[in-house]
């Protein structure tokens, strides 16, 4: 039986739902009535959709950052110091990779140890293995909504524990957390996991809880299109909505050049907005998050406040719902818990001073009706290749190179599509493989990298490929070969 884009019946959602509440011992403590009930009572000021809904109608950008350790009291500590001392409008709870590849096993080791040494030897929270209680106490301790980040190609019973635990925003889908994450797990695979994961996302709204859901947008967050990472984030939040999300935020990973970057924010919101409707999803609200730089980051803690700074301006300029936020230890490792804060700080004043500004630069018109062509190339060519149904035009996309990610190790990726920035920093396409631009787009890119190609005298060549992926790491935006 192929893949479809068809909400899962309850009959047969209930019979999975019991083998994946089986796979580790605290998927017995899920009720979901008594779970309906926790968030019934919870604030308003804590249910994250309720947030961004409300900044959206007021122009605000939100900051987030990202942040998870092993142990329920530490993480909690961290998350205060971040909502006190950080001044975050939103929360994360950050998954550990044990976890993330249902390893619970091994991550609750991890517990085991990170107890016994007093520090994390986890790079997030086990929470399958804390269970509802404990990860409730996370929900319990905190002012302010908090989300689950993680990257889990199979995230059914995280989900289950997590939204059962109180948390009201959940991060991830059957693209974005495979095709950047993992090497062998089939498309048809993830996409049918993750419609369990939306369609217990519907069961809550259907009760009059809502649950914000996002799309992770950045991919391998290196020289992404815009075209590329918003597809992706149209086809999921078309998967979620059939199975009865209500609440998304599509994400777009910051590319560098401001124009590119402020028109990539606006065109995600309305395609994603566009494709919904045609598709019969007219009551699903859309907000918008902008991931800062994802690439590699100064060590230069001055020059990381730099990159920051950017990504905030870019952020605040776009009129993103929020943004995620980096921090100046970026290029050494897991910060600690003051320069994440530090981080925040950072962006929050960049934001407060950008926040009654608008940008009307010139170009920006003519960027953002590229990104949306492209765009539309390629979603409508997965339609075609699903014969009107997108989650067997996904996958069959994927397997025609039709959807293409730069850098990305899964096997399932065709890897054929080339990205490189032009001579202002715009990421384009050096070599669309089988992604399906028109003949005038391929001409439209093919004549800004050759503009910057004859600026460097030398040729368009996956050499500036090379150079492009290190520029920001070594201060600059554009890899030339004289820097």
């Amino acid at each position: 039986m192929e893949i479809q884009n068809k909400r899962i019946e309850d009959g047969a959602f209930q019979q999975i739902r019991q083998e994946v509440l089986g796979q580790w011992p605290t998927g017995r403590e899920v009720d979901l009535q008594e779970a309906f009930d926790f968030h019934r009572k919870l604030p308003e000021s804590k249910v994250f959709s309720r947030k961004l809904s409300q900044a959206k109608r007021e122009g605000k950008t939100l900051i987030q950052p990202r942040a998870g350790v092993a142990l329920i009291k530490e993480h909690i500590e961290l998350l205060t110091y971040l909502q006190d001392k950080g001044e975050a409008d939103l929360l994360p709870t950050t998954i550990d990779s044990y976890t993330r590849q249902n390893r619970y096993e091994d991550a609750e080791k991890g517990i085991v140890e990170s107890a016994k040494s007093q520090k994390s030897m986890l790079n997030g929270l086990p929470a399958v293995n804390h269970g509802v209680a404990g990860c409730r106490q996370i929900i319990q301790s905190l002012d302010i909504p908090v989300q689950i980040r993680h990257g889990t190609p199979d995230a059914r019973l995280l989900t289950e524990i997590c939204y059962a635990a109180g948390f009201t925003s959940y991060e991830g889908g059957g693209i974005s957390y495979n095709v950047p994450y993992a090497k062998n797990v089939p498309l048809e695979r993830t996409i049918l996991d993750w419609q369990y994961c939306d369609r217990l996302t519907g069961l809550y709204e259907e009760a009059g809880i809502p649950i914000n859901r996002e799309p992770y947008g950045p991919l391998t967050g290196t020289l992404v299109p815009p075209c590329i990472s918003h597809a992706v984030a149209i086809i999921e939040s078309l998967l979620a909505a059939e199975q009865g999300v209500k609440n998304i935020t599509v994400g777009y990973g910051q590319c560098g050049n401001l124009v590119q970057d402020v028109a990539a924010i606006r065109t995600l919101e309305e395609l994603t907005d566009e494709y919904l409707e045609k598709y019969g999803y007219t009551d699903v609200e859309v907000t918008t998050v902008l991931h800062q730089w994802m690439g590699g980051f100064p060590q230069d803690e001055a020059k990381a406040f730099g990159v920051i700074s950017w990504g905030s301006a870019a952020a605040a300029l776009a009129k993103a719902t929020k943004v995620i936020v980096k921090t100046p230890h970026e290029a050494m490792g897991i910060p600690t818990m003051e320069a994440n804060a530090q981080g925040l700080r950072c962006t929050k004043q960049v934001i407060s001073m950008l926040s009654d500004q608008t940008l009307t630069a010139a170009g920006l018109e003519e960027e953002k009706q590229i990104i949306a062509a492209e765009t539309r190339c390629i979603v409508d060519k997965c339609f075609e290749l699903g014969g009107g149904d997108i989650a067997l035009g996904a996958v069959r996309a994927f397997q025609a190179g039709v959807l293409d990610v730069p850098f990305a190790p899964s096997r399932f990726n065709a890897g054929k599509m080339l990205s490189a920035r032009d001579n202002d920093g715009a990421i384009r396409i050096l070599d669309a493989g089988a992604v399906p631009l028109s003949p005038e787009l391929v001409d439209y890119n093919r004549k800004k990298i050759e503009e910057r190609a004859a600026f460097e005298k030398r040729k368009a060549s996956f050499q500036m490929v090379i150079d492009d992926v290190y520029a920001i790491s070594k201060g600059r935006l554009v890899g030339r070969p004289w820097r």
